[in-house]
């Protein structure tokens, strides 16, 4: 964990005036909470994407893909139009590591542990699952009020100081964010709300729609299967979770992205598949990106491949073949 923060100390030294880094609060075991902020300085009004990983401590992928993200993001933003687009209009929160006691703990103590590492009854039993937590149909179903179990909601909603830190910073910019993504593992699943009831979204078609084109962009990179659906149709019935309390709060965009893989290793996922599942989570997000970037942009052609473009890159390859 300290590597991270001095890695986040690093990206703003190294991109000041675009990467800063900010305060969110404290965890449970008092320590910071660090966000990134990626902005392109700007008299326009700009709409934000949210992203966190970690929220649940053993799914060490997450926190390595909000690291790959900042770091493509960043390198790319001037050379790449396709990047250089969304940062002219959009501005990126990344918090690389949300549950940051649990993931010591993960370093530490015990590998699997999932949950947070709040006390409760008298020291008697340990830890909060995050993403139960969350003010939204809190402890209906799929979650459990014994602090023994690994889905405890905790002892009433937003109990936990860092739920409550990423609920009062979404909430104070909800009209500006458009899109809320937050990064899990395993699964290889992008999934769309809801968690607590089979009823659809008001724009369940447009996020399946979107999750299903973003699928296809990550197959494309290394061979990767997703499945996209909703979280009671293809998981599993969870309540008071960050991506159904986003999109219940008038976050259009809101999806959890379960990575690599499907069982074989599991959380421990090994270290020679790091690199591969960041390019192909990267080119997901980036699908979502243009979607959520034409459905506001869309006036604005820039970076956009016309059949010009095309025809002319066509004919450089060949030139450059001969």
């Amino acid at each position: 964990m300290e590597e991270i923060y001095q890695w986040m100390i690093q990206i703003s030294e190294k991109y000041a005036g675009v990467a800063t880094q900010h305060f969110l609060g404290m965890t449970y075991e008092t320590r910071p909470m660090y966000y990134l902020k990626i902005s392109q300085p700007s008299d326009n009004p700009k709409k934000i994407i949210w992203m966190d990983c970690g929220i649940h401590a053993r799914e060490w992928i997450a926190p390595a893909f909000c690291q790959w993200f900042v770091k493509e993001i960043l390198q790319n933003y001037k050379d790449n139009p396709r990047i250089g687009r969304f940062l002219r209009n959009l501005d990126f929160y990344v918090l690389p590591v949300l549950n940051i006691d649990g993931y010591i703990y993960t370093w530490t103590t015990d590998r699997l542990w999932r949950k947070s590492r709040s006390s409760h009854n008298n020291g008697t039993c340990f830890g909060t699952d995050l993403n139960r937590n969350f003010n939204v149909s809190w402890c209906s179903i799929g979650a459990s009020k014994n602090c023994q179990d690994i889905t405890f909601c905790g002892s009433g909603p937003v109990s936990e100081p860092e739920t409550k830190a990423v609920s009062s910073f979404v909430e104070s910019k909800k009209e500006s964010i458009v899109c809320f993504l937050t990064m899990h593992s395993y699964g290889q699943l992008i999934l769309t709300p809801y968690g607590y009831t089979k009823n659809k979204s008001s724009n369940h078609e447009e996020l399946i729609q979107v999750g299903q084109k973003a699928a296809n962009a990550l197959k494309k990179k290394h061979g990767t299967n997703y499945r996209v659906g909703s979280s009671a149709d293809i998981l599993y019935a969870t309540s008071g979770s960050s991506r159904d309390w986003a999109r219940d709060i008038g976050i259009p965009f809101s999806y959890t992205f379960e990575l690599r893989d499907n069982g074989t290793y599991g959380f421990i996922l090994p270290a020679a598949q790091i690199q591969a599942t960041c390019e192909e989570t990267m080119e997901a997000v980036l699908s979502v990106l243009d979607d959520v970037y034409e459905k506001y942009w869309n006036s604005d052609s820039a970076g956009k491949v016309t059949p010009a473009t095309v025809v002319l890159g066509l004919l450089v390859s060949l030139v450059s073949i001969f």
